[in-house]
């Protein structure tokens, strides 16, 4: 409604001013037309006075209006002939030209008519000396037709906006049909059902556009609640399971504890709260990169002292053998973060290592990479980006027994796109093949957003 108002209201201003000025230029042509036919009856009048002198001029031709006047004066301002409708009237104007001269003008009133009139007024020389003569053509015919021109536009031009109202309103409800159709199935759409989609119009507009661009909005976040919904759901299962254990162990302590070895529920307890300890740990991690990020502290970081690092943990914990390749690397980052996704991806490598991993950090260009890789069962190619997915574990039964809660990888992949970074899996034969990779320190590079 608004839309159309606004096109009638602008079609009625252009309307107007357009039809003021088409009523004024035509009235202004047909007066200057009357003016030239004037001029004419004045050109002939004053040859036939320049031949036969103004006595003998002849002012009423045939086929001239009975609304042309014609007089003829002396140099003195008397009346020597005139048309029949004025005998013996005054002049009807009191200009004077001189023979050859010609004056144009637009009366309102004559003394002889009250109406306008277009008179020319020509000066000529005759036989008998000078005169002058007037030649007046009445302008009510214009007049006329001015006034039946108005009343055609006063009669049309109501009719004319009530058809462009009703047109801008129809057009416009049209074109908006589609965006009221998208709004209604929009209005649909719940937070528990996100599968309902916006009708894409046919045209190829900026409306259809904004259909396919809300239909992919709705992919998106579709997409993420259903990964909130497994997030949820995963994050559910994996705190449960210690839960049940530590309840598990108590309750049979309680009714069997004159069998009980309490040391043995104590560590099995303390196994399973450090589990708990460390899972609830990796999800407020992701839950705050996912609301703004990780949080860091940029600083120098020698990669190399984190690999040597690690490494001798991993000869300490764990009966592997570690072969470490060493290059002095520094980036700035943020130390905690980088050396939690080191060991990350260290853990992940001893967990599925049969003998061997290996641990190397290189220049690679403009980059620092790590490289962790054991020799274990490896990582299938189709499966390569869903092993950085929260909770995925490619143990389909999805066993316990090595610790892991399938957030290291994703945490390790988060730590290192913060930093400007990649984790990827790289080819590699007989095991699995995990590479960071880092820009190096450079002093125009901004840090890491803190």
């Amino acid at each position: 409604m608004r839309a159309a108002l606004a096109a009638t209201i602008v079609v009625a201003l252009i309307l107007a001013i357009s039809a003021v000025a088409f009523v004024v230029l035509q009235r202004r042509q047909l007066e200057a037309t009357l003016s030239d036919v004037a001029a004419q009856q004045a050109a002939a009048v004053a040859a036939d006075v320049a031949r036969n002198g103004a006595a003998s001029a002849d002012v009423t031709p045939a086929g001239r209006s009975e609304r042309a006047l014609v007089q003829v004066l002396t140099r003195d301002g008397d009346v020597v002939v005139s048309s029949p409708s004025i005998a013996g009237e005054p002049p009807m104007v009191g200009d004077r030209p001189a023979p050859g001269q010609i004056v144009v003008l637009r009366a309102g009133t004559l003394p002889v008519e009250e109406e306008a009139f277009a008179v020319v007024v020509r000066g000529v020389e005759g036989p008998d000396g000078e005169a002058v003569v007037i030649s007046a053509q009445s302008l009510e015919t214009a007049q006329r037709a001015t006034e039946v021109l108005i009343r055609l536009l006063a009669l049309g031009y109501p009719i004319l906006l009530l058809l462009v109202a009703g047109t801008s309103y129809w057009l416009t409800g049209r074109a908006l049909a589609p965006v009221e159709a998208m709004r209604r199935r929009v209005a649909g759409i719940t937070a528990t059902d996100l599968t309902a989609r916006v009708p894409v119009p046919p045209s190829l507009d900026e409306v259809a556009q904004l259909a396919t661009t809300m239909n992919a909005m709705l992919d998106r976040l579709g997409d993420a609640a259903d990964a909130q919904r497994r997030f949820v759901a995963d994050a559910s299962h994996e705190l449960r399971s210690p839960l049940a254990t530590i309840r598990a162990a108590h309750e049979i302590a309680v009714v069997h504890p004159e069998v009980t070895d309490w040391a043995v529920v104590h560590a099995d307890v303390l196994a399973e709260v450090q589990r708990l300890e460390r899972l609830v740990d990796d999800l407020l991690f992701l839950a705050r990169s996912d609301e703004h990020g990780p949080r860091s502290t940029p600083e120098d970081v020698d990669l190399d002292d984190l690999l040597s690092a690690e490494a001798g943990r991993l000869r300490r914990t764990t009966g592997l053998r570690i072969v470490v390749q060493e290059t002095p690397v520094r980036v700035v980052g943020d130390r905690h973060q980088l050396a939690r996704a080191l060991r990350n991806l260290t853990d992940n490598a001893a967990r599925h290592a049969t003998d061997r991993v290996e641990l190397r950090v290189s220049r690679q260009g403009a980059e620092a990479v790590i490289d962790v890789i054991d020799d274990g069962p490896g990582i299938p190619a189709p499966v390569r980006e869903r092993v950085f997915e929260r909770f995925v574990r490619l143990d389909p039964s999805r066993q316990r027994g090595a610790g892991g809660t399938g957030l290291g990888l994703a945490i390790a992949r988060e730590i290192a796109r913060a930093h400007g970074g990649e984790l990827s899996v790289v080819d590699h034969d007989g095991g699995a093949h995990l590479q960071l990779s880092i820009p190096l320190s450079d002093p125009d590079r901004p840090h890491p957003t803190v």
